[in-house]
């Protein structure tokens, strides 16, 4: 699958020079030479790595780090930073916010292009099966199971259960829940959220008025989170060769 990156920097040269050397290598870049907006350009994008650069006209490459970090959705994305502050300290700051990796400019094209495919050997891939509760959920096959029984849900439910499956004991807000499931682009209340989560009980729960699955937290929003059940889990695909 091809990999989406996004790159923030405001170099023009330097940009054009990393747009062609990284659409050669066959990625697909996308990018923005301000800061201003970097943060839903990320959104929109859903890139699978962000390139940023510290030193922006209009903002600092550091507080864009810590809003990926704390979004719901891109927070696991690695971030490569591409910056001119050579110290110590600068680097350790940069990495303790988040930073997956540090380059200092100038650097060599092909050590970036190797840094990056670095990131994607060692992110592991998601698993294909999700178990929690009697509830199976199939990513490659977009079905799910409740006690080995298929359970008709819409793209929509579905979405919205495997993302709350994939992080169980996570509390959102309904405005995580609707950036996720939905995107930036809706014209939707909090209140679709709470519509979806009744939907869902009404299909995974033994009881929805007392769910064990999907619970609600007050003036927040929700998790999944099994209890007095098996514990979540998540189950590694096999190649069918029992590998």
């Amino acid at each position: 699958m091809t990999k989406r990156i996004v790159l923030i920097e405001d170099d023009t040269d330097l940009f054009a020079l990393l747009k062609y050397n990284l659409e050669k290598e066959g990625f697909v870049l996308t990018g923005s030479q301000t800061g201003r907006g970097a943060l839903d350009l990320c959104r929109r994008v859903r890139p699978d790595l962000i390139l940023l650069d510290i030193m922006l006209p209009d903002s600092d490459g550091l507080d864009i780090c810590k809003g990926i970090r704390n979004d719901a959705e891109l927070a696991q994305t690695p971030i490569i930073f591409l910056t001119a502050r050579a110290s110590e300290t600068d680097r350790i700051v940069g990495l303790e916010l988040g930073a997956n990796d540090y380059i200092v400019k100038p650097f060599f094209i092909r050590e970036l292009i190797a840094r990056i495919r670095l990131q994607f050997r060692t992110q592991a891939a998601p698993s294909r099966l999700l178990k929690a509760g009697g509830v199976e959920l199939d990513r490659s096959s977009c079905q799910v199971k409740l006690d080995g029984e298929n359970l008709a849900l819409t793209a929509t439910e579905f979405r919205l259960l495997e993302f709350l499956m994939s992080r169980p004991g996570v509390v959102f807000s309904r405005e995580q829940l609707l950036n996720a499931v939905w995107g930036q682009d809706r014209a939707i209340t909090d209140r679709t959220v709470d519509v979806y989560i009744l939907r869902l009980r009404q299909k995974i729960e033994q009881d929805a008025s007392a769910p064990k699955l999907i619970h609600s937290v007050r003036g927040f929003g929700y998790s999944f989170e099994p209890r007095n059940q098996e514990a979540p889990m998540e189950l590694a695909t096999t190649n069918g060769n029992g590998d």
